[in-house]
């Protein structure tokens, strides 16, 4: 199934959303509840799928959802579809600080695959699936899992990365990224972990047990605050059941932490 064709507007830098601009009859898709506001003339749908397969059957649809609850997303996404006349805006918030990436995947070979959480929304028509990691090590020590999703087509797609986006071009090149950092990557680019050096460097280097290696031809998406690093930081400074912080980053507050009120 051939995408709809839509335009849209990043708004924003740090607390990013995307507005996509409908003719009427064009259809975007979205997580559930990424919705920020939209426009007279635009209704929404609660769906089992994305819709790119036009003729999809009950059984097909169990699929799809069962895929997406293996990936830790909700079973259904949200259509938005343009019934009105002229054009309507419906606008997708970010769920955390960082950027909103646009990608349309007939320019990068009709595929990407990213974290399990990084897609937004897509026009209708984009396949979102999942994609089983097929060595060993990258599954169990890779950060995400075996499971990253793909996403498939020929139109634009929307993925959120926390912080600062960097875009890589490897040529027959290696890189290789701490595990976290990795938001996506493209056909032709293969994915592994490797071992961070030497013993003494796993455990008290700071850098993690393992790094994903990558490899190949093809375009990597990196973020520089994985949303799991920044929720481990404030948990860390969060304050105590009961307690509270008394003095921020000082002596007496760090004593305080250590000995109680």
């Amino acid at each position: 199934m051939a995408s709809h064709e839509i335009d849209y507007e990043l708004i924003g830098d740090d607390m990013q959303l995307v507005e996509v601009e409908l003719d009427p009859g064009e259809t975007v898709v979205a997580e559930a509840g990424a919705m920020n506001y939209m426009e007279e003339g635009i209704a929404f749908e609660a769906r089992m799928g994305d819709g790119s397969e036009a003729n999809s059957g009950l059984l097909s649809s169990l699929m799809n959802a069962g895929k997406r609850v293996l990936t830790g997303e909700s079973i259904f996404m949200t259509h938005f579809t343009h019934n009105g006349s002229g054009k309507a805006r419906v606008a997708f918030a970010a769920p955390y600080p960082g950027k909103i990436i646009p990608v349309d995947l007939g320019e990068v070979g009709g595929e990407i695959i990213c974290q399990k959480d990084a897609f937004l929304c897509a026009a209708k028509g984009t396949k979102v699936t999942i994609a089983f990691n097929k060595r060993l090590g990258a599954g169990f020590f890779g950060g995400e899992g075996f499971i990253l999703q793909r996403l498939q087509g020929d139109g634009l797609t929307f993925i959120h990365v926390g912080g600062t986006v960097i875009r890589k071009e490897l040529n027959g090149e290696t890189l290789r990224v701490d595990t976290g950092c990795l938001a996506a990557f493209t056909k032709g680019i293969n994915y592994d972990i490797e071992r961070a050096g030497n013993l003494k460097s796993m455990f008290f280097g700071g850098e993690g047990l393992f790094l994903a290696t990558l490899q190949g031809h093809g375009t990597v998406w990196l973020q520089s605050l994985p949303f799991s690093r920044l929720a481990d930081r404030v948990l860390q400074h969060a304050p105590k059941a009961g307690g509270s912080n008394k003095g921020e980053g000082s002596v007496l507050g760090s004593l305080g932490n250590l000995m109680g009120d």
